[in-house]
C-alpha cells in the first residue's frame, strides 16, 4: 500500500482526489492539508511515501512546501500537482527536490500511475512541458533582470520594484533599459510578453498583489 499525502487548498478537489486514489486498492490518503505550511508537521505524523502537492496553497507555495519536505523527511517523494503550465515552475520544482509535476487536467487514472511510478523511485512529468522545457532558449535575461520583470508583469511601479528589490529607482530603470534592449521589446509590457513565451519568467498570475502592496 501507497501512503499518500494531498496537500490541496480546495476541499472539493482534494476530496475528490481522496476518493478515488482511495479506490485503486493499492493507494491510501492518510492525510490531508489546505495550507502548504502544514505540509512538514502532517508528514511528520502521518509518514506517507508520496506527497501530491499544489503549487498555489496559503502559507506557503507549493514549490516551498517541496524544499521544506524533503529535508525535513527525504523519504517521502512530491508530485506537484498544478494547473500552471509553466515551464518555469517545472524547472523550480524539480531543483526543489520534486520527483514529478502533473498537470490537473490529466486523468485521475494517469495521477494514480504517477504515484506509483514516484513511489518506486522514477521521476514523471507531463510530456507536453517536458517537450517545452527542451526547446525552451537560453535566458537572456540576468536573475536579477528577471526578478525586475516579474514585477513588471504584476503591475509594480518602478517606485514599488525598487522597494522591493531594495534598488534605487534609476537602477530599477536601467535594469528596465536593458531588458528591453535584450529583449527587442517595444515597451515594458512586450518585454514580458516576450520573456513568458520563451519560458523566462513566469505568466504574471491574474489579481496577484505586487509585493510592495502586500
Amino acid at each position: 500500500m501507497i501512503r499518500v499525502l494531498l496537500a490541496e487548498d480546495h476541499g472539493v478537489v482534494r476530496g475528490a482526489l481522496a476518493v478515488l486514489l482511495n479506490l485503486t486498492g493499492d493507494i491510501e490518503v492518510v492525510a490531508e492539508t489546505d495550507r502548504g505550511d502544514k505540509v512538514v508537521a502532517q508528514a511528520l505524523a502521518a509518514r506517507p511515501d508520496v506527497a501530491v502537492v499544489d503549487i498555489e496553497m496559503p502559507g506557503a507555495d507549493g514549490i516551498e512546501a517541496t524544499c521544506r519536505l524533503r529535508a525535513a523527511l527525504p523519504t517521502c517523494r512530491v508530485l506537484i500537482l498544478t494547473a500552471l503550465a509553466q515551464t518555469t515552475l517545472l524547472k523550480r520544482a524539480m531543483d526543489a527536490g520534486a520527483s514529478g509535476f502533473l498537470l490537473k487536467d490529466a486523468p485521475t487514472e494517469r495521477l494514480a500511475e504517477s504515484i506509483r511510478r514516484i513511489a518506486a523511485g522514477e521521476r514523471v512529468i507531463d510530456a507536453s512541458l517536458a517537450v517545452a522545457a527542451m526547446t525552451a532558449t537560453a535566458s537572456l535575461l540576468t536573475e536579477r533582470e528577471a526578478d525586475v520583470l516579474r514585477l513588471v508583469g504584476l503591475g509594480a511601479t518602478t517606485g514599488e520594484i525598487a522597494a522591493d528589490l531594495h534598488l534605487s529607482a534609476a537602477t530599477v530603470r536601467n535594469y528596465i533599459s536593458n531588458i528591453i534592449t535584450k529583449t527587442g521589446a517595444r515597451n515594458r509590457t512586450d518585454a514580458v510578453r516576450i520573456a513568458v513565451d520563451s519560458g523566462w519568467i513566469e505568466r504574471p498570475r491574474p489579481n496577484a498583489a505586487t509585493p510592495a502592496r502586500r
